[in-house]
């Protein structure tokens, strides 16, 4: 069993719900995730070349490994819109063992989870 530090929630945005689908979908089709949660709509107020923009995004909340964030992040910038996505990844500090071991399970790259 891993240590709870090997356990990150990266936090993304993107315009459109059916953005937000693909890209959970993709994530975890690929075992670069074992959950992503979508919440929206999202209002986004923020700064961006210049001027105060406005927007509704959705959000997406993956469940991943520390060791694959590298994997995540060029998974999301390859699959983004946007010039410069959101991408910031939050150690998880507790969590329930048997929600761990999930993400392990559902992560695990050579194909041995459920």
């Amino acid at each position: 069993m891993r240590s709870v530090a090997e356990y990150v929630q990266v936090l993304t945005t993107v315009e459109r719900a059916e953005d937000a689908a693909s890209l959970a979908r993709s994530l975890i089709e690929a075992r670069l995730a074992a959950c992503a949660q979508i919440v929206g709509p999202i209002r986004s107020v923020y700064r961006w070349q210049g001027r105060i923009e406005d927007a509704q995004e959705w959000q997406l909340l993956v469940k991943t490994t520390a060791d694959l964030f590298p994997d995540v992040e060029a998974h999301i910038r390859e699959n983004h819109d946007y010039e410069t996505p959101e991408i910031i990844a939050t150690p998880i500090v507790a969590g329930s063992a048997s929600y761990l071991a999930w993400i392990s399970a559902e992560t695990d790259r050579n194909g041995a989870a459920s």
